[in-house]
C-alpha cells in the first residue's frame, strides 16, 4: 500500500518534502511523483498524494543545512 499525505491549506512541496520524507531536498523528487501536482506551489486543503520511497541519503559532504540535519 502506498505511503500517502493528504494536504492542508498553505502546504508547499519543500514543507511536504520535509514533513514527509526528512528533507526539503526530495522536494523535486516528491514533484515528479506526482507529476499532477506540479503546477500547483501553494496547496488547498485536501489533495493527496502519493509518497515515494527514498532509497538514497544525502551526501554527507554537503552542508548539515543541506542535509536536512541541525547546525
Amino acid at each position: 500500500m502506498p505511503k500517502t499525505y493528504t494536504t492542508i491549506s498553505g502546504d508547499m512541496w519543500d514543507l511536504i518534502s520535509k514533513k514527509t520524507l526528512g528533507s526539503e531536498m526530495y522536494a523535486d523528487t516528491l514533484i515528479a511523483h506526482n507529476r499532477k501536482y506540479r503546477h500547483l506551489y501553494i496547496f488547498p486543503a485536501g489533495i493527496v498524494l502519493e509518497i515515494p520511497e527514498i532509497k538514497a541519503t544525502p551526501s554527507p559532504l554537503l552542508p548539515p543545512w543541506k542535509r536536512g540535519g541541525a547546525i
